[in-house]
């Protein structure tokens, strides 16, 4: 039977256990509401906690893929400058310790139906093992990377090795010593994923439909005594990732066009942001890379020739760093690599072209192409996700008149701000749809839209008010506003997740807001305008 607590009312309930979850916990119950915090894992890290495949490592450096706040950077030093999962859990552990979390945490708890009740003006939730709790507002923190995607693969239930995701790694492990792997995918998780199974597998075949354009990580690790020396420059580094568009408080573009500088100075600005590694050259070089295509021409050829010069094979060079680009330079999230490259010269690592060579089925021993068949022993799925929507679609949200989101998604995501959904009053999602959220990284926004939300929560309060709805002349608006800011941007150019392209069926848009201080902007002006956009009572 389905427990109730009918007589409780939450002011807040946030579900997800990620940067954003925990911040909004945190800062809400700070601020005097009551509040809890469902996570369907059995601790908080959000993807930290759920993604264990080899190799799993973030993209953003730290600091800034922290929390600023400094009771928790004060007792806290990093080994490494891009932490891997090991250490994010140890991070959380850390952060649940000195913010006191746990104990308004309902761990193990999946949401699974979420219905708004127009005249108690709160939101009755309900999770897969039949919990049941009443909220007057609703706080989705669930990502964009929360339900992983598995293109149709014809044949795929007959093949008889193992077969894991990269979201849905097993516990225990996978050995891949002496086994034949293969990869389908190479985006982050399959870059991650080729570079720990190649020096160990006995056979390592990449699948490759569209090739990476992988970045130089350029990982450091740091003794104890330069963790302590890095630390003194914290608190300047939060404050300027608070003022960037970035959300990284070193990478800051050149306001010069990059077809305007002469070779020479061009150059080595280019190879400053290479060696300096990360996301500095896809976001630290010229203003109009992704939005210039003669520019962005000359960011991938200064790409190819880093990558040129590490394959021995000309032809599997031509695969991986072909001389025309199939997509603009940077269109795609770019993946951060340290030897993907290098793994294609051992004899024991092998690339198949699936646009050269289609896929035509998977059977019982592995993988048959046009041309040939791969007998394998293990298949990682490396195939991404269900970007942003994909978390919202797993569960059963119903709005004014019992609207399902699906329902009002089915055309193309609709929202406000990036927050509000109109007809889904007192519903507040974080690091979703129309909002920074993949250009972002997670705690950095956890901070900066999360504050906007726990404002908005006081204001309420403040009058009295039970009900914010958006409207859909604010939705509207906002829309035609994302469309002709990013207009002319080269994101449109690829068929990539941030347009929500990568999931056959799903309305082909522009997903998430490119520029974070033009986004924090647009929402400090519905704020001090009184919440214009808002209908309250």
């Amino acid at each position: 039977m389905a427990s109730r607590e009918p007589d409780v009312l939450l002011d807040a309930l946030v579900i997800g256990g990620g940067f954003n979850g925990v911040y909004q916990l945190y800062r809400l119950r700070q601020q005097g509401f009551v509040v809890q915090l469902f996570e369907a894992g059995s601790a908080l890290g959000g993807v930290w906690h759920h993604n264990r495949y080899p190799g799993a490592r973030v993209d953003s450096h730290v600091p800034d893929y922290a929390f600023s706040l400094e009771p928790l950077w004060r007792n806290w030093t990093w080994s490494e400058r891009f932490p891997g999962r090991e250490e994010l859990q140890r991070y959380f552990a850390h952060v649940d310790s000195v913010l006191n979390l746990s104990s308004h945490v309902r761990f193990n708890t999946r949401v699974v139906a979420a219905t708004f009740e127009p005249g108690e003006n709160r939101w009755r939730v309900e999770s897969a093992d039949g919990h049941t709790v009443y909220t007057r507002f609703l706080i989705p923190c669930l990502g964009f990377a929360s339900r992983a995607y598995t293109p149709a693969l014809p044949g795929h239930q007959a093949f008889k090795g193992r077969s894991h995701h990269t979201a849905h790694w097993p516990t225990e492990g996978v050995d891949f010593a002496g086994q034949r792997v293969g990869v389908i995918g190479t985006g982050a998780s399959g870059v991650q994923v080729v570079q720990e199974a190649a020096p160990a597998a006995e056979q390592l075949v990449v699948f490759q439909r569209t090739p990476v354009f992988a970045l130089a990580m350029q990982q450091q690790h740091w003794d104890p005594e330069t963790r302590q020396r890095l630390k003194s420059g914290y608190a300047d580094a939060y404050r300027r990732r608070g003022e960037s568009t970035t959300s990284f408080s070193d990478v800051k573009a050149d306001p010069r066009r990059a077809v305007d500088v002469p070779e020479p100075e061009r150059s080595a600005i280019f190879e400053a942001a290479w060696q300096r590694g990360g996301f500095h050259f896809w976001a630290g070089t010229f203003r109009d890379i992704l939005s210039s295509p003669a520019s962005n021409r000359l960011a991938y050829d200064f790409w190819r020739s880093k990558v040129l010069a590490r394959i021995q094979d000309p032809g599997i060079a031509a695969k991986l760093a072909p001389e025309e680009p199939p997509y603009p330079f940077g269109a795609k999230r770019p993946s951060l690599e340290q030897t993907y490259y290098d793994v294609f010269n051992q004899p024991n690592v092998q690339l198949v072209d699936l646009k050269e060579t289609p896929l035509v089925e998977l059977n019982a021993t592995g993988v048959r192409t046009q041309t040939g068949q791969y007998d394998l022993d293990v298949l990682v799925l490396a195939t991404g996700f269900d970007a942003s929507t994909g978390g919202f679609d797993a569960i059963d949200f119903r709005g004014l008149g019992g609207r399902t989101l699906r329902t009002a998604w089915s055309t193309g995501v609709t929202t406000y701000l990036g927050m509000a959904i109109p007809g889904f009053p007192n519903l507040l999602m974080l690091y979703g749809p129309h909002s920074p959220t993949a250009f972002c990284n997670g705690p950095t926004c956890a901070e900066l839209q999360g504050e906007w939300v726990v404002r908005c929560l006081e204001m309420l309060r403040a009058r009295g008010a039970t009900r914010i709805d958006a409207s859909d002349t604010a939705a509207a608006a906002w829309k035609e506003h994302m469309d002709a800011e990013f207009s002319d941007s080269l994101l449109h150019k690829a068929d990539s997740w941030y347009m929500a392209a990568n999931v056959p069926g799903k309305p082909r848009q522009l997903l998430f807001y490119p520029n974070t201080q033009k986004y924090l902007a647009q929402c400090s002006q519905c704020a001090d305008n009184g919440y214009q956009g808002f209908v309250i009572r």
